[in-house]
């Protein structure tokens, strides 16, 4: 089986769907708007078609004749590579480009944002939307939640195809250098206003400065466009000693991260936060996770039973909720534990891999029947 995904090279999400697939024995073309931030791709089942040096900001600068000039790349690779399945991952950038090379059958996922904000942007985004779920011939979610809201623009069925976590790499573990003096509090996010980093900060300050508890250093783990004015609040926090941004990190590196934290922060502010990889991963690992009140969130941690929940946007609820895990371990532990149980029965990648590999199937008998 071949199959071309349009989707973002930098994104770990795209390197981990191509991997799995192409270890499955697919063949896999990527064509990407974004450049991977390192050769990630580099296996014999993996072909890079096209990737451009500076980023493509797909959905405000692809006017009417640059939809075109990408949709003619696009058919040119879809020629050489001969795909049986094209799947876009994300509705709107990839999808729309994808919809007009009129090649079936045609997958679409939708991520979050490309649902939860695009459509409600205009009439004319809400009907490139619905022009683009109308040309699929195969609608995928990886959430229940942002199922039902795909299901407000189309009457067509959207399959769950959960995005979850290698269970036998996200397991807990004991990481080497690992300072047994301090407590690590902290998340692995994109270091946006949208995932809270701003009410983290907040946060670190009650309970560092407002509450003594020295011992304490938070992580803001991942990529940023606007690091210096991250870092100019924690200077002004008084923090610069005990909040530290990372940067990005490798994929490869993620899991040693969510070990050396103590506690997770997945606090996101915005509903387009649809799933909650970060969460999945946090609590595979058996660590106690902080949430916020957000559907995606509370969908993945069994609507608060296996996390921690807060108010989104609430500084003062995220501090509260630290102390009190920090006060009650046993507790702590008990629901690390519990959320990784939960996880095995529900999010278990390879079980996930298999699901969408079955869609693959079900879609190619379908279409030699002529469905």
């Amino acid at each position: 089986m071949k199959v071309l995904l349009l989707s973002d090279t930098y994104s770990e999400h795209t390197e981990k769907w191509a991997l799995g697939l192409a270890e499955k024995g697919i063949k896999v073309g990527l064509f990407s708007f974004n450049k991977a931030s390192y050769e990630w791709y580099d296996h014999p089942n993996i072909t890079l078609y096209f990737e451009p040096e500076q980023k493509i900001n797909a959905e405000s600068t692809l006017t009417k004749l640059s939809y075109f000039k990408y949709v003619t790349v696009l058919k040119k690779i879809i020629k050489h590579f001969e795909p049986d399945i094209l799947h876009a991952h994300y509705a709107t950038s990839y999808g729309i480009v994808g919809a007009l090379t009129g090649f079936h059958p045609f997958i679409l996922s939708v991520w979050g944002s490309d649902v939860y904000d695009f459509p409600r942007r205009s009439k004319v985004h809400r009907r490139l939307f619905q022009y683009n779920l109308k040309k699929a011939d195969l609608l995928l979610s990886t959430s229940q939640i942002m199922r039902e809201e795909v299901l407000k623009y189309t009457q067509k069925p959207v399959h769950v195809t959960p995005f979850g976590v290698d269970t036998a790499v996200f397991k807990p573990e004991v990481v080497d250098g690992k300072d047994k003096g301090k407590i690590y509090i902290g998340t692995i996010k994109p270091i946006e206003d949208k995932y809270g980093i701003s009410h983290i900060i907040q946060a670190a300050k009650i309970v560092i400065v407002e509450r003594g508890l020295k011992n304490i250093q938070f992580l803001l783990i991942g990529p940023s466009n606007e690091g210096e004015k991250y870092q100019a609040q924690i200077n002004e926090a008084g923090l610069a000693s005990y909040v530290t941004l990372t940067g990005r990190v490798p994929f490869n590196e993620i899991t040693r991260y969510h070990n050396l934290l103590d506690i997770f922060l997945n606090v996101s502010i915005d509903d387009s936060e649809s799933f909650g990889v970060a969460a999945v991963e946090a609590m595979s690992c058996e660590k106690p996770v902080i949430i916020s009140d957000v559907g995606g969130l509370m969908e993945v941690a069994g609507n608060g039973a296996f996390a921690k929940v807060v108010p989104r946007a609430n500084a003062n609820a995220i501090a509260e909720t630290i102390l009190d895990l920090l006060a009650n371990p046993d507790e702590a532990r008990r629901l690390g534990t519990s959320a990784r149980n939960h996880v095995l029965r529900n999010y278990d990648w390879r079980q996930n891999l298999e699901l969408m590999i079955n869609h693959y199937n079900s879609l190619l008998k379908k279409t030699d029947k002529g469905e």
